[in-house]
Formats: structure tokens, sequence, C-alpha cells
């Protein structure tokens, strides 16, 4: 067995590689060669904690496993971690004994920031210039530095409850030689493409708030109850998504299927859209929506090339098991 420790994550992955996985195994999922099995979460009634798996089989990829872990509130407050935590096995799907055990925090915030730019390499207007982040929290500063890299952006504009954590934004914008300006919600009808990216349990973005034409890749919602946009504006907008069986039960359609506003039906995945089989934006004018719900295969797709770069860098730990 391999294994590939946290510590070693950021040395080896890349965005793009975070990207192409991504971009791959939704393909797959799209042709009925990949499958996500059914996601279990469950409140431990311990620390405030949920913890729950997510597995899958991609036939194509050759990638079998589980990504093990959940969300610890109190983490960062009491033990200077990251309050999400998890780990991703691996196991060889032509004899089910376990190949790798790759640390996850790292990977899954890289991979989760990889589908929304998959989304908006696929979807966002080729005209688009300015890009919006609703939310700063960890997670916001690996999906600024993803975006950036899929359009000829020109200014990036942020808003978040707590206004004084936009400076990482900031941050990067600069980095990347770009201005950057804090708005009001009301102040994203000024974005070509919007992120959202938090934790609500309400929605913050509304239709109001999103001008015609707008992309928008909403990947905070992987919950039953969370929240992130009004349910008005699946209504309106073209869906797509990661899975269309999460989306309608724990992602940001949830809402609006059981308002009977949206139906399963008219939600689209990425994935056909990757393949061809399904034509993605139709008009400058049309507002694309992506309900980026996290699934399984996401991470088996990223654990799996890491692993293997992992072993030519001579940077994975061989163990008898």
């Amino acid at each position: 067995m391999w294994i590939v420790p946290e510590r070693e994550i950021g040395s080896l992955l890349t965005r793009q590689a975070a990207f192409d996985a991504v971009e791959q195994v939704f393909a797959a999922m799209a042709q009925g060669a990949a499958r996500n099995f059914p996601v279990i979460r469950e409140a431990l009634g311990h620390e405030d904690a949920l913890y729950g798996f997510k597995g899958g089989f991609d036939a194509a990829g050759g990638a079998l496993g589980l990504k093990a872990g959940g969300y610890w509130p109190h983490n960062h407050a009491r033990r200077g971690l990251i309050n999400h935590q998890s780990t991703v096995f691996l196991f060889d799907p032509d004899s089910g004994r376990v190949r790798a055990m790759v640390g996850g925090n790292l990977l899954t915030a890289l991979r989760t920031a990889a589908a929304s730019a998959v989304s908006i390499r696929h979807l966002a207007r080729t005209d688009a210039r300015t890009l919006g982040i609703v939310g700063a929290g960890h997670q916001s500063a690996f999906q600024l530095r993803a975006a950036l890299e899929q359009r000829p952006f020109d200014r990036v504009i942020g808003w978040n409850r707590d206004a004084g954590k936009l400076d990482r934004l900031a941050a990067i914008a600069a980095e990347a030689g770009l201005p950057f300006e804090a708005v009001s919600i009301e102040g994203m009808r000024d974005a070509d493409v919007i992120i959202t990216i938090t934790s609500c349990f309400a929605p913050v973005l509304l239709s109001d708030h999103v001008a015609p034409g707008t992309h928008l890749a909403c990947m905070g919602t992987d919950t039953i109850g969370k929240q992130e946009v009004g349910a008005d504006l699946l209504a309106t907008a073209r869906v797509f998504t990661d899975e269309v069986a999460q989306s309608v039960t724990l992602g940001e359609a949830q809402h609006a299927v059981a308002a009977g506003t949206l139906s399963a039906e008219a939600i689209t995945p990425l994935g056909a859209v990757i393949n061809g089989s399904t034509p993605g934006r139709t008009g400058k004018d049309e507002v694309t929506l992506f309900d980026g719900t996290g699934v399984g295969l996401q991470d088996l797709a990223v654990a799996a090339t890491l692993v293997e770069v992992a072993i030519e860098q001579g940077l994975a730990i061989e163990v008898d098991f």
C-alpha cells in the first residue's frame, strides 16, 4: 500500500492536474463509465462534528475508493487545525486490495476549486472580464486562483458578511495584477462570473443581484438545508451540476425542486457538455448556473493522479499491509 501524507500534497498536486482529473471524471460520469455511491453523512453528537463517506468507481480511470472525513467546527480555535478533515482511500478494482491512503485536506480544496473552474471553462461567456466572489472563507482563495486561469479577467469584486475578511481575496487579485473591489451584494450585477462559496442556510444572492449573461458557480451547498442563492434564480437559469441525484437532494437545487419550480429533468450534468453531447451556453444573455455538490469521484480521480506522481517522485511511502 502507498501512503501520500498530507504534508506532501502541496508539492505534488498542481491546479492543472486537479482540473484535468475533474474534467475527465465528469465526462466519464456523463458517459455512464463512472458512478458515485450514496453519500453517508452523520452528526456525531461529539464536538459538533459532521462525519461521513463519499465513494464511487470510475471504470474509465480505474479508480475505486472512498473519502472519509467531515467538519469539526472547533478545530481552528481549539487545535490550530483546519475545520475540514478528510482522508482518501483507493482500492485495486480487480482484487479489492487497498492501494493507497492519501491526505485529503488540500486535495479537497483543490478539487473543489477545479470543479468550479471546469464549469467556467465550459459555460462562461468568452468575453467575461469581471469575476465576482461571494464568501471569503478558507476555500475562497482556492476558488479565486483557479477561476482566474479560465478567462482573461481584468477585475475582481467580492462580498462577504465580514468585509474585513476580503483582504485575502484582494491579496490574491493583486498577485495576479488585477484590481479588487469590495462591493455590496447588489454590486454583483457587475460580474460576468460569480462564484458563491459560503456555508449559508438562507440565500444571500438573489435574482436581482445577477445580470443577464452571468455564469454562476455555486459551490457552498453540499448538505440538506444549506442555501446560497434564491430558488427563483434556479428557476430562470439553465442549471448544470456534477451529479443530478446529489443536486436535487443536498445541492443548491434542492430548494427549487422542493418548491416545484425546477425539475430534476431540467438539470444537465456538466459532463454532457464536456463530452459534446449537450450544448452548454446557447446565448450571450443566458444565465448559466453550476450546482457544485462535491462528488466522491472527484476526490478519487484527483487522488489517483496524485499517487502516480508521488510514486514517480519518490515521495510516496510504501508499506506492507
